[in-house]
């Protein structure tokens, strides 16, 4: 079966935007060393999943990247994997390999990890992360604690029912001071 991956970039105080929904503090984060890491990530997984916000800002950014700023090769992935949006106010989604969920997105991630293939991954996604951790589908939270505090902001878990205990796998630490820390649901 394939595993479900949250991989997403926190302040140390544990938001992933800023009270605005503002990601202009990612700048500076993703040195060549980050950029590696990530795209060993994408060559382990097949489809990415997104909720609204966070794919409405993937999709206003890599149709149009440039490989002066970015890896040719994070800007083909970004662009050429199916990419599953799950909204409820969505109409349609246009970006290269999209597809809409309306419905029940456990169900639908249930049936994607049933299907063989490579692994799937959330970037951003909070509320949809929250949802889908509370349904016990998330096999690993790739979790990379930046050097900074926001203050106050959009945190990647929202409105959750119970506590969701997890083990720590691996730690890395970063040149640019960002600390990853990977947990699997006990």
């Amino acid at each position: 079966m394939r595993k479900l991956i949250v991989s997403n970039l926190l302040s140390l105080d544990g938001f992933m935007a800023g009270p605005g929904g503002e990601i202009d503090w990612f700048t500076g984060l993703a040195d060549k060393e980050f950029e590696q890491y990530g795209i060993q990530l994408m060559e382990s997984i097949d489809t990415i999943l997104f909720g609204r916000v966070t794919y409405q800002l993937m999709a206003g950014y890599w149709p149009t990247a440039s490989a002066a700023e970015d890896d040719p090769r994070v800007i083909a992935a970004m662009n050429d994997l199916p990419k599953v949006v799950f909204s409820r106010t969505l109409g349609k989604v246009e970006w290269k390999n999209s597809r809409l969920v309306n419905g029940d997105a456990a169900a639908e991630v249930a049936k994607l990890k049933a299907h063989p293939g490579k692994d799937l991954v959330i970037y951003g996604s909070g509320g949809l992360v929250s949802g889908l951790a509370q349904q016990g589908l998330i096999d690993d939270y790739r979790i990379f604690v930046a050097p900074l505090a926001l203050g106050s902001g959009l945190p990647m878990f929202r409105g959750l029912s119970r506590r969701i205990g997890l083990r720590l796998v691996e730690t890395k630490s970063f040149r640019t001071g960002v600390v990853l820390l990977r947990y699997e649901p006990i």
